[in-house]
Order: structure tokens, then sequence, then C-alpha cells
């Protein structure tokens, strides 16, 4: 958390700097001083995560490359000399964008132990294809944007648009994910999900900063993006909410090992429950090596598509042992297999 502080006081410390008391002009020309910074940050702190978290997390993954690509598209497209690079780097920076709030939410999800089915960030990816091949339609289309042109300013180049009637999908898009993140918020505070005040301020922070900073962005007509800093911003906050929370959760294991109480010895076991493993574990002595072969390779977790790969049988093949591997452990199915089995690795 140390070294996240270090980098956050770093960040702020670059953006008095060049926002301080220099000439109108000389504030343009650094912009582009200011985005390269960014986009370099951005990298470093992609290959610090590679580098430095031991356990990667996809959808943290996602989020820094999501930030990266943004930092490059805005100092591509303030670099840009012609409308056609403005264009390309423009596209750049709506792909970050567009998957930035997608990730966002998938981790303050796992944060807050929301459980939601696999096919719902399915669709949330898809939705979020669908808008960036809007947002990218301009130099092809006039759905985004009516008009554009490009516009450089001390040698900083920026977009002069009049937006087309399809823009207004990337506002609801954009208002979609604020709102779940919100919700998502909300639901931790009622469900006490985070365990101090603090934990619960950095999760609403870490949204909350690019909210406020896009709806000025908005307001108020800004020479800088300053959505480029409050994005590596909330990746800090993010990041350093889910280390603090998985070194607490390694605490409370550790603790509850060295104290004798783990979930494992608090269990008591009924007879019913002894009566099963004793019966599963008397009844695996009677396994055939092939037979032993398929239940290893279930405990591994084992798709019955991979065991039939791995073994080279057919499907009637492998239900026909499956039949006598239940027979003989007591149990109806792969499910119940796996449940019995851990019961009997804990008495």
């Amino acid at each position: 958390m140390k070294k996240l502080s270090a980098i956050f006081m770093l960040i702020l410390s670059i953006m008095t700097a060049f926002s301080g008391c220099a000439g109108i002009g000389e504030k343009n020309a650094s912009l582009i001083t200011v985005y390269g910074i960014m986009a370099v940050l951005a990298i470093v702190m992609l290959l610090g995560y590679f580098c430095v978290v031991k356990k990667k997390e996809a959808w943290f993954t996602v989020l820094f490359s999501s930030v990266t690509v943004v930092n490059a598209g805005y100092f591509c497209l303030a670099s840009s000399k012609t409308l056609e690079e403005a264009l390309l780097a423009n596209r750049i920076s709506y792909l970050g964008s567009v998957f930035l709030p997608f990730s966002m939410l998938m981790i303050m999800l796992d944060l807050v132990k929301i459980k939601y089915k696999k096919w719902i960030s399915g669709i949330l990816l898809f939705v979020g294809f669908v808008v960036f091949v809007i947002a990218a339609s301009p130099g092809y289309l006039d759905i985004y944007y009516k008009e554009v042109s490009l516009i450089t300013v001390n040698g900083v180049s920026s977009l002069d648009k009049i937006y087309g009637p399809l823009h207004i999908v990337y506002l609801f898009y954009l208002l979609f994910y604020f709102c779940a993140m919100i919700g998502v918020a909300a639901y931790a505070v009622v469900k006490k999900k985070m365990c101090s005040t603090a934990q619960m301020a950095v999760l609403i922070s870490a949204f909350s900063v690019n909210i406020g900073v896009w709806l000025i962005e908005q307001i108020v007509k800004i020479e800088f993006e300053l959505l480029s800093v409050s994005y590596i911003i909330s990746e800090l906050f993010l990041l350093g909410l889910h280390l603090v929370v998985q070194e607490e959760e390694r605490l409370l294991k550790e603790q509850t090992k060295n104290d004798g109480f783990t979930e494992e010895k608090k269990q008591k076991f009924s007879k019913a429950q002894k009566e099963t493993c004793e019966f599963f574990a008397e009844g695996f002595r009677q396994l055939t090596p092939a037979e032993r072969k398929i239940y290893g390779l279930y405990i591994e977790g084992k798709t019955t598509a991979e065991i039939r790969e791995n073994l080279n049988i057919t499907e009637n093949t492998l239900k026909y042992h499956n039949k006598n591997i239940y027979n003989k452990l007591g149990v109806s199915s792969k499910k119940e297999l796996l449940e019995v089995a851990k019961m009997v690795e804990k008495m």
C-alpha cells in the first residue's frame, strides 16, 4: 500500500507541475508531455502488475490493459498530424474506454462477493464490442460524429466534432455502468461486505472519481483529458483494495489454522455422514485400475470430455465405468462423489 500511495502522490505532483503558473502557450505545449507521461505510467503499471502480483486476476488484466490503451490513444491523438491519424488514435482511446468500466464492474462484483452467471459477462462483452464499433465509425460513417475535423493549437491536436445520432449510445452505455457500480456499492454498504469503513470509502472512490471527472468534462470545457489521470487513480484504488482484502483473508485463514479452529475441525460429522464415508472408503478399495484412473481424473477436476480424450474411450464406455464407480462408492452423481471425497479427506 505504501508503494501505491507513493505512485498516487507522484501522479499528483506531475499534474501540479504541468498545471502551474505557466503561460497559455506553454501549457498547451506541455499537454503532449503530460499525455506521454500518463501513457508511460500506465505501461509501467501494467508491467508492474504482471511482475509484482503473484496471483493474476483476469479482470485486473483487462483493467490495466484498458487504461494503457486509453492513455496511448490520448497521447497519439494529441500528437497527430493528420485527420486520419487523429481518428485512428480516437479509435484506440475508445477501445480502452469501452472495456474499462466493464472490467471495473466485474472487479467490484468479485470484491463484494456477488455471484453472477458467466453468460452475463459474455453479454456485457458483446455489448461493449458493439458500442466500440459504433464509436470507431468516424471516418467511415457519420452515425457517431456527423462532422469531424482536426484542430492543432501550439502543436497539440484535438478533434472538433459535431455529434451524430448514435453518439447517445455511448452516453447510455456509460450511464448503465455508473448506475451498476453505484448499485454494487450500495449493496456492499447494506450487506456490510467490506471489513472496514476505509475499505468501503476506497471502493466508492474507485468509480466516483471517474464519474465526477466525466461530469465535469461534460459541463466545463477543459483542454486536458482529466480521465487519463482518474483512470490510473481508479486502478490504483481497486488494486490496493484487492490486495488488502486478499491479505486479510490470508491472515484470517492463518490465524484460524494456528488456533486449531479451522472449518474442517469445527465441522462435526453426523453418524450418517460417517457411515457414508466409511462405505465410500471401503468401496474405493474395490475399484478396478481403470475405475481408479477415472476417479483420480474426477478429483483433479477434469470434465467428462477431457477424461474421454485422456483415456481415449467412448461416451458409452465412460458411462459404464461411472455406473460401476457410483455403485461401489455409494453415490449417485459426480457432484456427490466429489462432496463425499472431500468429507473423507477431512475425517
